[in-house]
């Protein structure tokens, strides 16, 4: 049998391996009631083109992943005529309000309340520490996609009041906009783009704008680090242009130290140090007793607003400032901030490198965690490290520490 190019094509340019891939299709299965049974053996049938066919909820999962017909990845459509979605629809609903009868111990209708939108924001405290712990990951991206897909759900599941039905799209843009940032930070640009889609959507019916902040804050982020700066302006823009930001000192901070980060990118230091000024003020007169979210009370401090200046500094290529900052927000990093951690060690090896401090540089450098080479940035910038160290240094001493610390990590 002919092997399934096509698919293998769109896997390759996703940058899914087969287990990835299964588990992203699983977790939309399940979100929509089905079984999530694919494995990567039925990925790799499906590569070989022993099965030229999938079930039909996998076909519906392989079109929601890839945006297009299973006929444009390889497959065979279904014959003589396709499965009536109206009579598959009313099947699952039936299985559905069966399952959660036999759950609840009722025959009556079922209710979703509080309780349901607090056991899904104990799951999204989980994502926040994974992603503080090792952050870009795929499995993070997915997780979340899986535990937004959930909170949807639980909208067709049964009666609730508009309150709880708000609370639980606020829960799905949060798990969105999680996927969003790791995607980011994973350096999965298009499928960030698209999370950014949905992420936006469900920030909008659930009226929530503190999430609203958080996603549009993202997409200034995911410009930034596309190279697209005027865009990356104007979505912050509309971040602090919130109520929210304007009501809340610290959320206009945050505003103002990713706009200095742009800022950076365009060469504007007066603008630069304008908005870290701005944000800095915002922050010393934030209440540290005040009521928020915890995606933002866990990461969001003078740390991580030195962090960010350490971004616009670099992009000014003023290095000694991005030098000063770094070991400033470094003292202050919350100990369970390891992501950020590596990332600010890196950056400021490169600051010490740029200026000619090669020992401190090579130093620097080798007290980035072994276990954060695997993360997409930090990877990045320490081979960008290395090529730069090995031009600037050929031959020496450090250079050879460098290239002996890089192949026993």
């Amino acid at each position: 049998m002919a092997e399934n190019t096509l698919l293998r094509a769109r896997m390759v340019k996703a940058g899914y391996k087969q287990i990835e891939l299964a588990e992203r299709l699983n977790n939309w299965l399940r979100s929509v009631g089905e079984a999530g049974t694919i494995t990567d053996r039925t990925i790799r049938m499906w590569l070989l083109g022993k099965v030229r066919c999938p079930r039909s909820p996998q076909r519906e999962a392989l079109e929601h992943e890839f945006g297009c017909p299973v006929e444009e990845l390889g497959f065979t459509p279904p014959a003589p005529a396709k499965e009536d979605p109206v009579h598959r629809r009313t099947l699952l609903n039936a299985a559905t309000g069966s399952a959660l009868a036999a759950a609840t111990g009722s025959t009556g209708p079922f209710r979703v309340g509080l309780d349901d939108v607090r056991r899904l924001q104990e799951k999204f405290a989980a994502i926040i520490a994974a992603d503080h712990r090792v952050g870009g990951r795929l499995s993070i991206e997915t997780q979340a996609c899986g535990l937004a897909g959930e909170a949807i759900a639980l909208q067709a599941r049964g009666s609730a009041t508009q309150r709880t039905r708000g609370a639980l799209y606020g829960c799905a843009a949060s798990f969105m906009s999680s996927a969003l940032w790791a995607a980011i930070d994973g350096r999965r640009f298009e499928a960030a783009q698209r999370h950014l889609d949905r992420a936006s959507s469900l920030a909008a019916m659930s009226g929530d704008p503190t999430i609203q902040f958080r996603i549009w804050s993202h997409a200034g982020s995911l410009y930034r680090h596309m190279g697209r700066p005027t865009d990356a302006l104007a979505a912050n823009d509309v971040a602090r242009s919130l109520f929210v930001a304007r009501r809340d000192p610290l959320f206009a901070s945050l505003g103002h130290a990713r706009h200095a980060a742009i800022q950076g990118l365009i060469g504007d230091a007066a603008a630069v140090r304008r908005s870290i000024g701005h944000a800095q003020e915002a922050l010393c007169r934030a209440a540290e007793d005040q009521q928020r979210p915890l995606w933002m009370t866990a990461f969001y401090d003078q740390a991580e607003l030195e962090g960010l200046a350490v971004a616009a500094y670099l992009s000014l290529r003023d290095f000694a400032t991005a030098e000063a900052y770094a070991h400033r927000s470094l003292a202050g990093l919350r100990p369970y901030m390891h992501r950020s951690r590596a990332i600010t060690t890196a950056r400021l090896a490169k600051a010490q490198l740029e200026q000619g401090l090669v020992e401190e540089a090579v130093s620097t450098a080798m007290q980035v965690p072994a276990d954060s080479n695997t993360h997409p940035r930090v990877r990045g910038m320490l081979a960008d490290f290395g090529n730069k160290l090995y031009a600037a240094a050929p031959g020496s001493t450090f250079a050879y520490m460098w290239d002996q610390y890089i192949h026993n990590a």
